[in-house]
């Protein structure tokens, strides 16, 4: 993508970059999710747990609507897929669940649930029915982005109290095997805002703060030091 900036009526043509922002787990934070709807982006991506166990989730839609299909939605362990289908449907955002859709050329692939947790929550996936979802984007050919609800097991992205990790083994072994530009997740609150590069992914777990990624190699370099792009 490219803007025209005007100096005294002579052109002068400069890159600009796309903007993705990244939220996960409002959980019924509407006024976190106002803010987010008010800052500027091209695109949206709700990474999932935007209700508490799907609770008014009607009162998200109203806060997003504007945005419209600018915004992008996969259901969390908090909501089930059938859940954010008619949620998208009723509020003309785009469910990318288990799909790669187009960005203004970027693929951008989403998964949502989280692997088995204890509180039995409707949006499960064990690890082996994540290993052969996730399969499906292996073959997806050039730069992708990955945006998945769980992050992988055993990184900073997973990291509990106690020193304790609840991420994914499936996530993990997909991220090292596929090695996507960048990989967006959530799930697990105390990690949020953890950037970690993990083998040549640029990683992040958002959480409800969230993150503006702008595909601006240079500001790239600087959140993700070592980077190459």
């Amino acid at each position: 993508m490219r803007a025209l900036h005007i100096d005294f009526g002579n052109p002068v043509l400069y890159p600009r970059y796309l903007k993705i922002l990244i939220f996960s787990d409002i959980h019924g934070d509407w006024k976190t999710l106002e803010r987010h709807m008010a800052a500027e982006a091209d695109v949206y991506v709700c990474a999932g747990d935007i209700t508490n166990f799907g609770r008014k989730i009607d009162e998200a839609g109203e806060v997003m609507k504007a945005r419209g299909s600018k915004v992008k939605i996969i259901p969390g362990n908090h909501e089930t897929e059938e859940q954010v289908a008619r949620f998208c449907d009723q509020f003309g955002f785009e469910n990318f669940h288990g799909k790669v859709i187009d960005v203004a050329g970027h693929k951008l692939a989403g998964m949502g649930y989280s692997n088995l947790t204890p509180f039995q929550t409707p949006g499960e996936y064990t690890e082996e029915q994540l290993a052969w979802r996730l399969e499906l984007f292996a073959e997806v050919p050039g730069p992708m982005i990955l945006a998945c609800h769980c992050p992988p097991f055993q990184t900073s992205l997973d990291r509990m109290r106690q020193f304790r990790h609840g991420g994914s083994t499936a996530v993990r072994d997909f991220l090292a095997k596929r090695q996507p530009d960048y990989f967006f997740c959530g799930h697990i609150h105390e990690a949020a805002g953890t950037a970690e590069l993990l083998g040549t992914t640029k990683a992040m777990n958002v959480g409800k703060q969230g993150y503006l990624l702008d595909l601006n190699p240079e500001l790239i370099r600087i959140q993700y030091p070592g980077a190459h792009t």
